[in-house]
């Protein structure tokens, strides 16, 4: 198949790619840009593993075709931790206990991250709600959203903790 030249701003950086036209944006951030905190869940947005931004709004990119998210930022996963800080949201999933097997972990917290943007003090009905697109195999939850919690008090308390640190 052709290849046509994209360019993708991923994480804050500019990536310039030959990719065939029906390329999926999970298959570019895995294979071609090395990002594999994005997973293939289930091929058909059901689960939520593929979640990435694109500015600043949850999307599954197991659907989306890399040369459509051009002129778009992208953030995944590993775009959150900005000067060797952890995400607020990330340092709670690593205390709490958030993630089991961490399969579905880079999309609760990409979905998360723009959820808390805009409601900074959620309810736990609607952090279950915001989440609802995201399926988790290994919990119940209850530490997910312990995780989230633990997020929002230290985004409260402005805590950085280095990457190095955990």
């Amino acid at each position: 198949m052709n290849k046509e030249p994209i360019r993708l701003r991923v994480n804050g950086r500019v990536h310039e790619l030959s990719v065939p036209p029906n390329k999926l944006l999970l298959e570019v951030l895995r294979d071609d840009l090395g990002l594999t905190g994005t997973k293939c869940g289930c091929d058909d947005s059901s689960c939520g593993a593929c979640t990435v931004l694109v500015n600043g709004e949850p999307q599954m990119s197991c659907l989306m075709l890399a040369a459509s998210y051009q002129d778009e930022e992208i953030t995944t996963i590993e775009g959150l931790a900005k000067n060797g800080e952890l995400d607020p949201l990330q340092t709670g999933f690593c205390e709490e206990g958030g993630a089991q097997c961490g399969f579905c972990t880079p999309g609760m917290i990409l979905t998360c991250k723009s959820y808390l943007e805009k409601n900074p003090d959620p309810t736990e009905q609607e952090l279950r709600e915001a989440l609802s697109g995201n399926l988790c195999r290994c919990t119940g939850y209850t530490q997910i959203l312990a995780s989230i919690r633990r997020a929002i008090e230290l985004a409260r308390e402005g805590r950085k903790v280095e990457v190095s640190k955990l």
